[in-house]
C-alpha cells in the first residue's frame, strides 16, 4: 500500500493544473492564508506529511508559508490540486478557488506573472502522519441586504510621497498570552458574560494591503499592514478563537466574505465572535482594493440581534485599523509637561499614515408566554485606531515594520493583561499607550505627529476573555 502511494505521489500533478498554480503564483503568494485549518485540510487528505506541514507552519510570515506550500504540491500526485481547491473552499478562500478553476480562455484580463523559484523539498521524518481534526462545515448562502451606497467625498488625492521608513526594530510583542487563573474566573463569571466554550468563537480578519493601481490610484499600498494581520490572528488564535484571515479584498468580496461570517451555523455553539478590518478609510468607512467603500455601519448591522440571531446576547468585538480622515494630529504642548527628549512615547523612526444561547432552545421554552425582545442592536464594542471628533476626523500611524500603532497596543494588552482585565478597561490601556506615542520623521509633516484611539461600547456586562482556561464539568 504504500509503495502504491510513493508510485502515485511520483507521477506528479497533472500539467494542466500544474499550469495553474504557475500562472497565479504571484497573486496566490500575496493573498493565500496559510493557517492551521488549509494545513489540517491537506494532511486529512494525504496530501501533506506531517514533517511538511511542520516545515511550512515554522516560517516567520504568511507569504513564505505560501511560499513553501506552493513549492510542494505540484510535487504531491495528482489529487494535490482539486484537495487544495477543496481546502480553499473550506477556508473561506472561494475567490482564489475561484482564480485557479477559471479557464485562461474565459479571463480575458489575465496577465504574466512570475513563476514560483524551484526549492529542494524537505525530508520527510519517518514518523507517523496524525490525522487532521474534522473538516468545517461549508458556509451557508447568505441573503442579507447590501447597504445603500452613500455618497462620500473623493479621498483627496496625495500632493507628496508618504513618509514611511523600513525599520531596524524590535518585531511586534509576542509574549505568550498569560493564563487566567481558576480563583480569578470563580470570583469574575458570575457577573460577565458566559465566556468558557472552547472555541471561544470565530475570528475574522479582513487585511487590504495592497490596491488595484488603475481602480484606486490615490490608495498607497498600506506597508506594515500584513505584520497587523498576522499579530491578531496569533494572538486570537492564542485566545482559542478559530481565526480566519482574508487579504486584498473589493468592496463587494469584503461584503460577501462578511455576510458568509456572521451566517455561520457554528455560531450557535460558542460564546462570542471577533471582526477586524484593517484598510484604508475614511469616517463610517473602510476602502476596498477596487476603491470603493464599505460602510461600517452596515457591517455592525450584519452582526445585530435581528441580522445574526445565533449571536444574540453574546460579546461581539470589532477593531477597525484605518483612517476616519485626511487631517494629521500635530499635537498641542502640555503647559507643564516634559520636554520632547524626556517624552517616553517619541518613535525613533514610526512615521507613515494609514492614509486617508441556542436561539432554537430558548424559543421551544418560550412557546405559550411572551418573548423577551431586544434592542436592535446591542453587546457589540468597536475599538477604532483613530479619533472622531466634531470637527476633526484624523489619521491612523503605522510602522512599516512593526505595523500600526494601534494593533501593535493592542496585541500587547491582550496579551499582558487579558487574564484579568476586561476588555473596555483593556482598550482604555490602548488608549493610555497611543497617547503617550510621538511619531519621528525630521523635515516632514509626520514628525511628532500624534494619535487617539478610541472605542465604543453597547456592552451590558464585564467582557473578560478568560484566556487558557477551562471550566472543569
Amino acid at each position: 500500500m504504500k509503495l502504491n502511494k510513493n508510485k502515485m505521489l511520483e507521477c506528479g500533478m497533472v500539467e494542466r493544473d500544474r499550469q495553474a498554480l504557475k500562472r497565479q503564483s504571484a497573486i496566490l503568494c500575496k493573498q493565500l492564508v496559510v493557517d492551521e485549518l488549509l494545513i489540517q485540510s491537506l494532511q486529512a487528505d494525504d496530501i501533506l506529511t506531517e514533517s511538511m506541514a511542520e516545515s511550512i507552519m515554522a516560517e516567520q510570515t504568511s507569504q513564505k508559508r505560501s511560499w513553501r506550500l506552493l513549492l510542494l504540491l505540484p510535487k504531491r500526485g495528482p489529487r494535490a490540486f482539486s484537495s487544495f481547491c477543496s481546502a480553499l473552499r473550506e477556508t473561506e478562500q472561494q475567490h482564489l478557488c475561484d482564480l485557479l478553476t477559471q479557464s485562461p480562455e474565459r479571463d480575458g484580463r489575465e496577465t504574466h506573472t512570475d513563476s514560483i523559484q524551484p526549492e529542494k523539498e524537505p525530508a520527510v521524518k519517518t514518523r507517523r502522519q496524525e490525522r487532521a481534526e474534522t473538516k468545517r462545515e461549508r458556509i451557508a448562502g447568505s441573503s442579507l441586504p447590501l447597504p445603500t451606497q452613500e455618497e462620500f467625498a473623493a479621498k483627496r488625492a496625495r500632493t507628496h510621497e508618504s513618509m514611511e521608513f523600513s525599520l531596524d526594530a524590535d518585531s511586534p510583542i509576542n509574549t505568550p498570552v498569560l493564563p487566567c487563573t481558576p480563583d480569578f474566573y470563580h470570583s469574575h463569571c458570575q457577573q460577565s458574560y458566559r465566556m468558557n466554550s472552547s472555541p471561544r468563537g470565530f475570528a475574522l480578519v479582513i487585511s487590504n494591503v495592497s490596491f488595484d493601481p488603475l481602480a484606486a490610484p490615490e490608495l498607497d499600498p498600506r506597508k506594515g499592514g500584513e505584520v497587523d494581520d498576522e499579530v491578531l490572528r496569533k494572538v486570537f488564535t492564542e485566545l482559542d478563537y478559530l481565526v480566519s484571515v482574508h487579504r486584498n479584498l473589493t468592496a463587494q468580496d469584503m461584503r460577501t466574505c462578511i455576510e458568509n461570517f456572521c451566517r455561520r451555523p457554528e455560531h450557535r455553539t460558542v460564546d462570542s465572535c471577533v471582526v477586524c478590518l484593517l484598510s484604508h478609510g475614511v469616517e463610517g468607512a473602510v476602502y476596498g482594493t477596487d476603491g470603493q467603500l464599505l460602510q461600517l455601519d452596515w457591517v455592525f448591522q450584519s452582526f445585530d440581534n435581528a441580522h445574526c440571531p445565533l449571536l444574540q446576547n453574546k460579546p461581539k468585538m470589532f477593531f477597525i485599523q484605518a483612517c476616519r480622515g485626511d487631517e494629521m494630529d500635530c499635537g498641542v504642548e502640555q503647559i507643564d509637561g516634559p520636554a520632547r527628549t524626556l517624552s517616553p512615547g517619541c518613535e525613533q523612526r514610526d512615521a507613515g499614515r494609514e492614509g486617508q444561547g441556542d436561539a432554537d432552545s430558548r424559543q421551544r421554552a418560550n412557546l405559550g408566554r411572551p418573548r423577551i425582545k431586544l434592542p436592535q442592536r446591542s453587546d457589540m464594542i468597536c475599538g477604532f485606531a483613530s479619533l472622531k471628533g466634531q470637527t476633526i476626523c484624523t489619521a491612523a500611524m503605522r510602522n512599516t515594520k512593526r505595523g500600526s500603532w494601534f494593533i501593535q497596543e493592542l496585541n500587547s494588552s491582550l496579551r499582558l493583561h487579558s487574564r484579568d482585565t476586561h476588555l473596555s478597561d483593556i482598550l482604555v490601556q490602548v488608549n493610555g499607550r497611543i497617547k503617550e506615542r510621538e511619531g519621528y520623521a525630521p523635515g516632514t509633516a509626520h514628525h511628532r505627529c500624534k494619535e487617539m484611539s478610541e472605542f465604543t461600547s453597547s456592552l451590558c456586562k464585564d467582557l473578560y476573555l478568560f484566556p487558557k482556561y477551562q471550566p472543569q464539568y
